[in-house]
């Protein structure tokens, strides 16, 4: 079902949610929209937004929540979206997704003085396991990653 067929059966499903057309595909729960590229067509996105909202995803204390929210949103949409709408979401499209935060985690763990992995004591701070450096870092979702060791 292509986009253009698909977005008006969606608002009428969902009209607790607004739809609004973007440069990139986001859940905004602070405004109970969903943003979609409607340059791009993407279904599974589309969908796995819109499972975040259903879900009533907002926040996360420790980054491991984010990929969990993550997760779960993918399942959501692979599991009950995707088949009420007949969209076919491959298992490929979200293991690449949930690879790219996968990879962010990892990068933001990893520890700028010694190379080793910290462990996240707050929301934008780790500290090495193995030479004890305290570092923090930025949100760096939607931009490049900066790691600051703390003095």
């Amino acid at each position: 079902m292509p986009l253009i067929h698909l977005l008006p059966k969606l608002e009428k499903d969902f009209s607790a949610f607004e739809f609004m057309p973007a440069t990139e595909f986001r859940w905004s729960p602070d405004e109970m929209t969903i943003y979609y590229d409607e340059q791009v067509h993407d279904d599974p996105t589309l969908l796995h937004e819109l499972a975040h909202a259903i879900l009533d995803h907002k926040d996360y204390l420790k980054d491991i929540g984010l990929i969990e929210l993550e997760r779960d949103a993918w399942e959501y949409a692979h599991s009950t979206l995707a088949p009420r709408y007949g969209i076919v979401i491959e298992e490929a499209i979200v293991q690449d997704s949930l690879d790219t935060y996968r990879d962010w985690l990892h990068a933001r763990s990893t520890c700028p003085q010694c190379g080793a992995t910290g462990l996240q004591i707050k929301k934008s701070d780790y500290k090495c396991i193995a030479c004890s450096t305290l570092w923090h870092v930025n949100d760096a979702r939607f931009c490049a990653l900066r790691r600051y060791i703390k003095k």
